[in-house]
């Protein structure tokens, strides 16, 4: 078991960039829109979520088939926006803390979880607010939150303090390369309008060599990568052991 940079991740200061809080905040209200502005997130939903539900299932030696897999484990997600992960993985069982820097969006996300019945534990805060307080998770996930911060290293080195003993982290970007500014700005910005124009910044996509460099410098190491391959013809998205050309996740442990 490898040791946490307690001190430092404490000392960091807020990786939230004002520009994208803004961005995403004057779009709050589409969260939960199917054909929104988050059209591509609604889609990317159920293999982040079956990708989630088997590394937690594998690790905490849990049955994948079970109703309540998740039971009892508690989860941080960072950068939850509307709540499109925190609802589903507090439905299998989990104790779901989800937190966002916007108000506003916060704001969305509690209102559809009252209306839904689910449980989570919605917080307007940031990840570093979030250790401050000397909070640990039995796992911690950012997905498509780390192409947005200010300071890489750093905010992952916050994650990773924030994972309890035994515990996972699981992150999830776009890897900097000409394919996926092809596809993820010059295609789903500019061509398909998937999202609005501006929503990335290809200088801030993270490739795996520099995610896991600073997942290793924040004391925990890499147990899986896989990539996320778009289907034309389905219109969905699928996992793939190989290609991490485009969107990828990676899962690492204490």
């Amino acid at each position: 078991m490898t040791g946490t940079p307690q001190t430092a991740a404490s000392d960091a200061q807020p990786s939230v960039s004002a520009e994208e809080l803004a961005r995403f905040s004057a779009i709050a209200e589409d969260w939960w829109d199917p054909n929104g502005k988050f059209k591509p997130l609604h889609r990317l939903n159920p293999v982040r979520l079956d990708y989630i539900r088997s590394r937690l299932c594998d690790h905490f030696q849990r049955d994948r088939r079970a109703s309540g897999a998740l039971d009892g484990l508690r989860l941080l997600d960072i950068g939850c926006g509307g709540g499109l992960l925190a609802e589903p993985l507090a439905r299998q069982g989990a104790r779901v803390t989800a937190i966002d820097p916007s108000e506003k969006t916060i704001g969305v996300a509690r209102a559809h979880a009252q209306q839904t019945g689910v449980s989570v534990d919605y917080r307007a805060t940031t990840a570093e607010a979030l250790l401050a307080e000397g909070e640990h998770f039995d796992c911690v996930t950012a997905l498509e939150v780390v192409e947005h911060v200010t300071d890489v290293p750093a905010f992952v080195a916050t994650c990773a303090a924030l994972v309890g003993p035994d515990g996972l982290f699981i992150g999830s970007t776009l890897n900097r390369t000409l394919k996926s500014y092809a596809l993820a700005i010059v295609g789903a910005e500019r061509v398909m309008r998937w999202l609005p124009v501006g929503t990335h910044d290809f200088q801030k996509f993270v490739r795996p060599s520099e995610f896991e460099r600073a997942i290793h410098a924040g004391g925990l190491s890499v147990v899986d990568t896989a990539g996320i391959i778009y289907d034309p013809l389905s219109g969905g998205w699928r996992l793939s052991a190989r290609d991490l050309d485009v969107n990828y996740l990676i899962t690492a442990r204490r």
